[in-house]
C-alpha cells in the first residue's frame, strides 16, 4: 500500500466510484453504475477506447469468450448487446465433449435444456467496443484513458469498520481522484490489488494455451466441441463470418513444451496437427492466423473487499479457459457489486462501507471458488493415466449422456442459471 504524503496535490477530482481497468468487466460495471445515476471515473492505461468500427476485421480475432445467456441478459440490460449482434456474434446450440484416450463422450443441446441457445462465441474486442460505446460518452462517466497509477492513498487507520470518506488515487501525471469506492478491474496482474496489499493464492496449472483461428472443411453446425487429449483439452469454438460457418477459434491447453512446438510450426503443419488431434471431426483444418500462446495460472484473491475498495473479474480470480467461464464470472461480479452498491447509494447509505461490500463478497466468492475447484478437478481427472480412472471417466461420460434430467441440471449451471441472480441478469 502506498501512502506517500510528499506527492504534490493539485485539485482533487471527486466521484462516487472509481473503476481502474477498462476491459470487459470494468466497462460493464461502469455502465451499470452510470446508468443507475452514479458519477463514475473510468481509469484505463490504453490511450484510447476501442470503437465498434475498429473491433472487427474479415479474420476473427484469436481471443474470444463463450458468453452465457445470463451474460447476454446483462449486456442487453446495459444496451451493448444489439451493437454486438450487428457486429459479429455466433450462437451455439450444441456442445460435444469427448475423451480422445477412450470412448467416453457426452453431448449437450439447447433443445434438451429447453432454451434457444447454450451461448454465443464472441470476440472479446466486439464485446469491449460495444460496452465502450455505452460508457465513453455517458454524461455520468469521466474517462481517463492513457492514465497509469502512481499511488493509492488511504487514511492511515479507519476509526471503525464503518469507513471514512474514501480513498484517493494518484495518477502518473499528478492528478488526484477521490471516491468513497475504488474498484480494481485491472486484470490478473492487478497493480491496484497489489497497492491495496491483498494477497493472492496462485496455482500454476503447468500448461499454456495456444490460440488461433482456423477454417474447417466441414461446417461447425452451431456446436462447440472439446476433446481431452492426454489431459490437454483442445476446443474448436464455432465462429460464423458473413454467413461462412466453417470458421473456428482454437484453444489448446497443453504443456509449455508442446505449446512452444505448436506455435513454431508452419501453418500447414499446425493445421495437420490440429486435425489429427481432433480426430478429423470437422475435416481438413486450415490455419488462418499466427498461433499465440500464454501461460495458464489460476489465481484467487484472499479476500475481495476492504473499506472503500473492491476487486472484480480477473483482479479477484482468474480461471483455466477449459469451460470458457472466465468473463462470465467477471460479468457476474460486476452485476452483483453494482446491485449492492446502487442499492446502498439509492437509500442514502454509505456505499463504500465494508458491510455493503461484504454482501457482494459473500454472494460471489463461493460461486467463483466452486468453479476454480471444478477446473482443477477436471485437470486431475483427465490428466491421469491410471487405467482404472480412465475407464471410470469414460463409463461416467457415456452413462451421463443417457441421463437427460442430469444433463439438464448441468446445462443450467453451464449457462449461468445458478444462485440468486442480480436483477440486471434476469
Amino acid at each position: 500500500m502506498h501512502t506517500d504524503s510528499s506527492i504534490a496535490k493539485p485539485p482533487v477530482e471527486s466521484f462516487e466510484a472509481i473503476i481502474v481497468g477498462g476491459g470487459m468487466v470494468g466497462t460493464a460495471l461502469c455502465a451499470l453504475l452510470a446508468q443507475a445515476g452514479m458519477q463514475v471515473a473510468l481509469v484505463e492505461a490504453k490511450p484510447a477506447p476501442l470503437s465498434l468500427e475498429n473491433a472487427t476485421s474479415q479474420l476473427p480475432a484469436p481471443r474470444v469468450s463463450a458468453l452465457t445467456p445470463v451474460s447476454q441478459r446483462l449486456l442487453t440490460h446495459v444496451g451493448a448487446w444489439p451493437a454486438m449482434q450487428k457486429t459479429r456474434v455466433t450462437p451455439y446450440q450444441g456442445m460435444q465433449v469427448w475423451d480422445a484416450e477412450g470412448s467416453g463422450e457426452i453431448a449437450f443441446s439447447a433443445d434438451e435444456a429447453g432454451v434457444a441457445v447454450l451461448g454465443h462465441i464472441v470476440e472479446n474486442a466486439v464485446t469491449l467496443a460495444a460496452l465502450n460505446h455505452q460508457v465513453v460518452e455517458h454524461p455520468n462517466v469521466t474517462p481517463f484513458f492513457g492514465a497509469r497509477l502512481q499511488a493509492l492513498q488511504r487514511p492511515s487507520s479507519y476509526p471503525s469498520k464503518q469507513a471514512s470518506s474514501g480513498d484517493w488515487l494518484i495518477l502518473d501525471d499528478g492528478r488526484q481522484l477521490h471516491a468513497p469506492l475504488i474498484i480494481a478491474a485491472d486484470g490478473a496482474h492487478s497493480v491496484l490489488r497489489e497497492m491495496a496489499g491483498i494477497e493472492v493464492a496462485s496455482d500454476d496449472m503447468q500448461q499454456e494455451a495456444v490460440v488461433t483461428t482456423v477454417t474447417c472443411a466441414k461446417s461447425h453446425g452451431g456446436a462447440a466441441r472439446q476433446a481431452f487429449i492426454d489431459g490437454r483439452p483442445l476446443a474448436f469454438l464455432p465462429l460464423t463470418v458473413e454467413g461462412n460457418d466453417h470458421y473456428c477459434s482454437i484453444v489448446w491447453s497443453t504443456t509449455p513444451e508442446h505449446a512452444a512446438e505448436l506455435s513454431e510450426l508452419p501453418r500447414e503443419a499446425l493445421g495437420e496437427a490440429l486435425g489429427r488431434a481432433f480426430g478429423h471431426r470437422l475435416g481438413e483444418v486450415t490455419v488462418c492466423d499466427k498461433a499465440h500462446r500464454f501461460p495458464l495460472v489460476q489465481r484467487h484473491a484472499r479476500h475481495y473487499v476492504q473499506p472503500h475498495f473492491a476487486l472484480v473479474g480477473d483482479a479477484a480470480h482468474n480461471i483455466h479457459p477449459l469451460a470458457g467461464q472466465g468473463v462470465n464470472l467477471g460479468l457476474m461480479d460486476a452485476a452483483v457489486l453494482a446491485e449492492e452498491v446502487v442499492h446502498a447509494w439509492q437509500r442514502g447509505a454509505p456505499w463504500g462501507e465494508l458491510s455493503t461490500l461484504k454482501r457482494y463478497e459473500r454472494r460471489r466468492r463461493f460461486d467463483n471458488s466452486a468453479m476454480l475447484g471444478l477446473m482443477k478437478g477436471f485437470k486431475v481427472l483427465f490428466g491421469s493415466h491410471d487405467p482404472a480412472l480412465t475407464l471410470a471417466r469414460n463409463l461416467g461420460m457415456s452413462g451421463m449422456n443417457q441421463l437427460v434430467p442430469l444433463k439438464r441440471v448441468l446445462m443450467r449451471q453451464a449457462t449461468g442459471e445458478r444462485g440468486r441472480l442480480p436483477l440486471s441478469c434476469r
